[in-house]
């Protein structure tokens, strides 16, 4: 998958302005992309400088959210019926040159993956946001195709921020109980 060219400015403005949430609908999407992965649906969509990612039971939004608690966590799990999910978040603050690097290798990666959608926003080619899945667990030999078929999935995402030198890469864990 190549990145696409978003015609919009930004919506989040700093990696500070970032929040998390499981529990909200769909929120306009300036991409989206529906893949299959270890047997489920993956919905990859792409808002503003932020995502939201649609998997089984899960509904995970990383955005600016108006009335919520700015900032991502470190980590967060919940159990979901029959289901584990697990979420980690990290913001590194880089100079030029390895920021530049960096983003590199995340648009190389996306380019690699045919289970990945990547924003890049106007004004900057290093301003971008990128989404991408794998299954974890899966036999290869296996016939099956519903969602016990996987063992689950594996999504990570990059939110970046040129003017201010910050990546936003975050990890989910979903696997089945």
């Amino acid at each position: 998958m190549h990145a696409v060219s978003l015609d919009a400015p930004y919506l989040d403005t700093d990696a500070d302005q970032l929040c998390f949430s499981l529990d909200l609908p769909e929120r306009p999407a300036l991409a989206e992309r529906e893949v299959r992965v270890g047997g489920l649906d993956v919905r990859l969509r792409l808002l503003g400088a932020s995502h939201q990612v649609f998997a089984g039971p899960v509904r995970e939004t990383v955005a600016c959210l108006q009335g919520a608690d700015r900032g991502l966590p470190d980590s967060h799990t919940r159990e979901l019926p029959g289901w584990s999910y697990e979420f980690g978040a990290h913001t590194r603050r880089l100079g030029p040159e390895e920021f530049s690097a960096r983003v590199a290798r995340v648009l190389d990666l996306v380019a690699a993956d045919p289970n990945s959608l990547c924003g890049v926003f106007p004004g900057s080619p290093e301003a971008v946001t990128a989404v991408v899945v794998e299954a974890i667990g899966t036999d290869p030999d296996s016939a099956e195709t519903d969602a016990r078929a996987a063992a689950g999935l594996l999504w990570r995402t990059w939110h970046t921020y040129p003017q201010h030198g910050q990546i936003v890469s975050t990890y989910t864990r979903l696997e089945a109980r």
